[in-house]
């Protein structure tokens, strides 16, 4: 079975799970955030390790699965104190290294690259929660509308990227982090997302969750996704180059590992909601 193939099904039984977890939204959206969090943030670590740092990996797994867990605990109105819980985590961590690394272990880097792997992981996928539930969305349709469209941009960028990547690139877009991107790969895809942005929200957002873009809302939006999204593959990719290896993991058939899956989501879920915020308007 080619690696393509195992994309396709992979796609094809995954697509309808996450769809359906962000419609029914509360608990069932945290856990998965939870268990994505988890996952991705312990691959990068694997990835600090065969780069030589020397992260407090279980720790961080263990913060990174709960931010989004916090999250929801806000959103049902407990007393979550987001800066100040911080706080307290680097504390812990600040103890934890003193005891197990001391001065001779590099401390600095520990901490940060351990703090690094919580708000890079459980911190940016928390804004798919964030998403659901925004202000402007009234219902699970709106709220699910909301968290598909910059998820079909990265998706719509990814298929454009692939495709006119080997179809017209020859130019390297990045060689010395990503080789097998091309400049003619990233424009395809820009112009993919702007399209698929504009019949989303012209047949799916304004019908059933009777929000909208202007047009050139709409097109700034879709650009600045695109971009993000690539953006967020090729640091992910630079983070792989350092640990010299291909994938995060083998976890998922013909992807890679959680964060090989969710690298542009990364980037794209919290500039997507900052900018809804920003460009949102009620359907006409």
């Amino acid at each position: 079975m080619s690696e393509f193939t195992k994309r396709l099904i992979f796609s094809l039984v995954a697509a309808p799970l996450v769809i359906w977890t962000v419609w029914a939204g509360g608990a069932w959206l945290a856990v998965l955030l939870s268990i994505a969090a988890a996952i991705g943030s312990y691959e990068f670590y694997r990835l600090a390790i065969r780069s030589g740092s020397m992260p407090l990996w279980g720790h961080g797994v263990v913060f990174s699965a709960a931010v989004p867990l916090f999250v929801y605990a806000r959103y049902l109105g407990y007393w979550t104190p987001t800066i100040s819980l911080l706080l307290v985590v680097v504390l812990e961590l600040l103890t934890v290294a003193l005891w197990l690394r001391g001065s001779e272990g590099r401390p600095l880097e520990v901490v940060g690259t351990t703090i690094l792997g919580v708000l890079y992981t459980g911190g940016m996928l928390s804004f798919a929660y964030a998403l659901r539930y925004h202000e402007y969305a009234i219902g699970a349709g709106a709220g699910t509308a909301l968290v598909a469209l910059p998820l079909l941009l990265t998706w719509g960028t990814d298929v454009g990227a692939y495709v006119f990547g080997r179809w017209l690139g020859t130019k390297k877009l990045m060689p010395a982090v990503s080789p097998a991107k091309t400049v003619a790969g990233a424009v395809g895809g820009l112009g993919v997302a702007v399209i698929v942005c504009v019949i989303f929200v012209r047949f799916v957002m304004q019908p059933y969750a009777h929000l909208s873009l202007t047009l050139a809302g709409a097109l700034l939006f879709a650009v600045a996704i695109s971009v993000a999204g690539q953006v967020g593959d090729l640091v992910e990719s630079m983070f792989k180059r350092e640990a010299g290896v291909k994938d995060s993991s083998h976890l998922i058939p013909g992807h890679g590992g959680m964060l090989d899956r969710v690298d542009s989501l990364l980037f794209t879920l919290p500039v997507g909601y900052v900018l809804l915020g920003w460009l949102l308007i009620p359907a006409p």
